[in-house]
């Protein structure tokens, strides 16, 4: 198969199955979006991990909250994107010109990073109105995010609500 140029300049080879081996996750957590499993080849051998660290959450959160509903990951914007029937989509990605940061991207017209902020201000850092930024080199504040993750997987039903019912 010939390489293929990604949108960041690095080369890769399509892969028709990708399985997730970090943490606890199983086979039924493969990617099965042979798009998606592309782009996270083309992520440094770190960040890799660290994305399908954020992957696991998104798709943990919304196993343990059955008001989510199904998760469909596709690739929006050439990153790896996560939605719901309920709730607003959630894209994670590594910029190449911010090498030792990744991010969880939000829709900016929601309420969703401005909720975060007034919430977890002293835990997360926040880039505008549209992402949580992470390092690669710190440990992931998992309480809070899971709990960003879950405001976003079922945003319709709260965004009315004062702090979207947080």
């Amino acid at each position: 198969m010939l390489p293929l140029l990604n949108r960041k300049g690095i080369v890769y080879r399509r892969l028709r199955r990708f399985v997730v081996t970090s943490g606890t996750m199983g086979t039924g957590n493969a990617i099965v979006n042979p798009d998606v499993a592309a782009v996270f080849e083309t992520y440094p051998a770190k960040m890799h991990v660290r994305l399908l660290e954020l992957r696991r959450l998104v798709l943990q959160v919304a196993a343990e909250n059955e008001g989510v509903g199904t998760v469909s990951e596709s690739l929006k914007w050439g990153e790896p994107a996560y939605t719901t029937k309920r709730g607003s989509t959630i894209r994670i990605d590594w910029k190449r010109k911010r090498p030792e940061e990744y991010a969880m991207y939000f829709i900016c017209t929601t309420r969703l990073v401005e909720t975060f902020r007034e919430l977890y201000l002293d835990t997360l850092r926040f880039e505008g109105n549209r992402a949580i930024i992470f390092r690669g080199d710190e440990d992931l504040p998992v309480t809070e995010l899971k709990h960003c993750i879950q405001l976003a997987l079922s945003y319709h039903d709260v965004k009315h609500l004062p702090l979207l019912g947080a």
